[in-house]
């Protein structure tokens, strides 16, 4: 990010971004300067409504019979991404949050892409373990298979 540059940032949904269906944003500013240096959407409940219907379809229509090894590449490769885009990372959280440069690159942005890394690999393990015989005669065992989309709020 440029020096004085503002950002638009946007919601993605279904694979594209897109503003907030009423329009509603507010300014970011950067603590350390009170500088505007993003301006960040807020969305509504039709915006959430629309990405659970993306997520829904994406779930029904592909993602959940994607394999282990996809799902692991798809995160390595987020992964990789983080660490070629480091530079641009380390400057727009410094920014966001006011802090200095060398701190998230120190403390942030190896483990980011380290995190990741290591969830591609659990996602390689996905297995069922027996859990004995809770009635004569029947082997209880655990199954991981996908369920759908799941939601989660973030400050």
């Amino acid at each position: 990010m440029a020096v004085n540059e503002k950002l638009k940032l946007q919601n993605m949904i279904n694979g594209e971004f897109v503003d907030p269906i009423d329009g509603a944003s507010e300014e970011v500013i950067d603590p350390s300067t009170g500088e505007v240096i993003a301006e960040s959407p807020l969305s509504g409940v039709e915006d959430v409504n629309r990405a659970v219907a993306a997520a829904k379809s994406a779930f029904e229509n592909g993602w959940a019979a994607t394999t282990p090894s996809e799902r692991s590449n798809r995160l390595l490769a987020l992964a990789d991404a983080i660490e070629d885009n480091g530079e641009e990372l380390t400057n727009l959280e410094s920014a966001d949050a006011g802090k200095p440069r060398q701190a998230f690159i120190d403390e942030e942005l190896a483990t980011t892409a380290d995190h990741i890394r290591f969830f591609a690999s659990a996602a390689r393990n996905l297995e069922g373990k027996a859990a004995m015989e809770y009635v004569e005669g029947h082997t209880s065992f655990i199954r991981r298979e996908p369920v759908g989309p799941v939601a989660q709020i973030t400050p």
